[in-house]
This record gives structure tokens, C-alpha cells and sequence, in this order.
């Protein structure tokens, strides 16, 4: 494990995610698509979803923290289905893309600035040591398993 903590590890991984996002839109913008950077992107952002609701959450909500777990759930529902537009949009060569990406991007900075300072510290403090190891081990070589779909994903009314 390269970061002493949760916190540290999971921010590397939202700065990683917006590197990749940022770079998308930088070449869609400039008439160069990189779709290979959306497919990176997207798979990293959607392995971290699953990462925080199915090994930090849980822990999380066990020990009071309902309403931030809530808060971020829902807007988990919202990143995804943004991410979804965003491939369909890449998918069809048509424009939108860039700004679907932009509107994630935008998502995704008001969501860590809530998630960085209040949750991630709350996991350091009350997960305990095997839950942390657990954590950091999926970090490091962690799969999604396949189909898997955040839990508030369902499509927009």
C-alpha cells in the first residue's frame, strides 16, 4: 500500500479520474477524440463507486454516518448516469460529448469536495484494521465485478 491512508488512496484515484476526463475533453475539443481515454476514465470512476459502496459505506453507515452516505449514494446515482450519456454521446461521433464530459466534471468536483473532507476522513478514524486492509488491497488490484450498477443508477424521470 503506497498511501498510509484511505483518504490519501481514494484522492489519488479522483485526481487519476479527473486527469483522464480532463484529457477526453481536451482532445475532443481540439478534433482529436481519444476514446480509448473515455474507456480508461470511465472504468476507473466506475470501479470507485463500487469500491466506496460495497467496502466503505457499509462500515460507514454501521457507525452512524447515514446522512453523508446518503448524500453521496445519490449523487453516486447521478455521476453514473451522466458517465452513461457521456459514452453514448462518444459513441456517436455527433457531438455532445464534450459537454456531457464537462458536466461530469463538474459533478465529480462538487461531489469530492463534500466526499474528501467529511467521509474519507471518517473512514481513517472509525473502519477498523481489517476493513482498511481490505479497503487498500482492492485499491491496489480490485476488480468490479461485471454488470454491477451503483445502487441509485436508475435511469432519469
Amino acid at each position: 500500500m503506497d498511501e498510509p491512508t484511505l483518504t490519501a488512496a481514494l484522492e489519488r484515484e479522483h485526481h487519476e479520474i479527473d486527469a483522464g476526463l480532463e484529457a477526453f475533453a481536451a482532445g475532443q475539443e481540439a478534433g482529436q477524440p481519444q476514446p480509448e481515454q473515455l474507456a480508461r476514465a470511465a472504468a476507473a470512476l466506475r470501479r470507485h463507486i463500487y469500491l466506496e459502496e460495497e467496502f466503505l459505506f457499509p462500515p460507514l453507515r454501521a457507525a452512524g454516518l447515514m446522512g453523508p452516505v446518503l448524500v453521496m449514494l445519490r449523487e453516486h446515482g447521478e455521476i453514473w448516469r451522466t458517465l452513461d450519456e457521456l459514452e453514448q454521446a462518444a459513441a456517436r461521433s455527433g457531438g455532445g460529448a464534450t459537454d456531457r464530459c464537462r458536466e461530469l466534471l463538474g459533478q465529480l468536483e462538487r461531489h469530492n469536495a463534500k466526499e474528501e473532507p467529511i467521509v474519507y476522513p471518517e473512514g481513517d478514524a472509525k473502519l477498523d484494521d481489517a476493513t482498511k486492509q481490505r479497503l487498500h488491497g482492492f485499491i491496489e488490484d480490485g476488480t468490479m465485478p461485471e454488470g454491477w450498477v451503483c445502487a441509485m443508477a436508475a435511469p432519469r424521470g
